[in-house]
C-alpha cells in the first residue's frame, strides 16, 4: 500500500489544529467550567498547568497566529494541486487531501468554539440581561 504524500498541506492541517486546541483550552474550557459551577475545577486546572494563565493574558495574540494558521493551512489546502496520474498515487493524493480538509474542518470548529468563548459569549449575556 502506497502512504499519502506528506506536503505542506498535511503539516499546515496539524499545526493549525494544535494551535486551535491551544486557544480552546486557554479560553473556552475555563469559561465553560465555570459557567457549570465547577470554578474549583478551573483553580485545579491552573495550578497543575500554569502556562494556560500566560496564553489567556495573551488570548489575542494566540487567536490571531492560531487564525493566520487556520488561514494558511486553508489556502495550502484548496489550492489547486494537481495529483499525479499513475493510479496508485493519485488515489493516495486523493486520500491525503480529504483527510487534510478533514482535519481542517476540526480545527476551524475547535477555533471557532473558542473565540465564541473568549469573546462573544459575556456580551451575548449581557445583552440578553439587559
Amino acid at each position: 500500500m502506497t502512504r499519502p504524500p506528506k506536503g505542506i498541506e498535511g503539516k499546515l492541517s496539524w499545526l493549525a489544529l494544535f494551535t486551535t486546541t491551544g486557544t480552546l483550552v486557554c479560553c473556552a474550557l475555563p469559561i465553560a467550567l465555570v459557567t457549570l459551577g465547577m470554578g474549583s475545577a478551573v483553580a485545579a486546572l491552573t495550578s497543575s498547568l500554569p502556562f494556560l494563565i500566560t496564553l489567556s493574558q495573551h488570548k489575542t495574540w494566540v487567536f490571531a497566529i492560531s487564525g493566520l494558521l487556520l488561514a494558511t493551512g486553508w489556502w495550502a489546502t484548496h489550492r489547486n494541486r494537481q495529483c499525479p496520474t499513475d493510479p496508485a498515487l493519485r488515489a493516495a493524493c486523493e486520500q491525503a487531501a480529504r483527510w487534510n480538509r478533514r482535519i481542517l474542518a476540526l480545527a476551524i470548529a475547535v477555533w471557532t468554539i473558542g473565540f465564541m468563548a473568549a469573546y462573544l459569549a459575556l456580551p451575548i449575556a449581557r445583552w440578553l440581561e439587559g
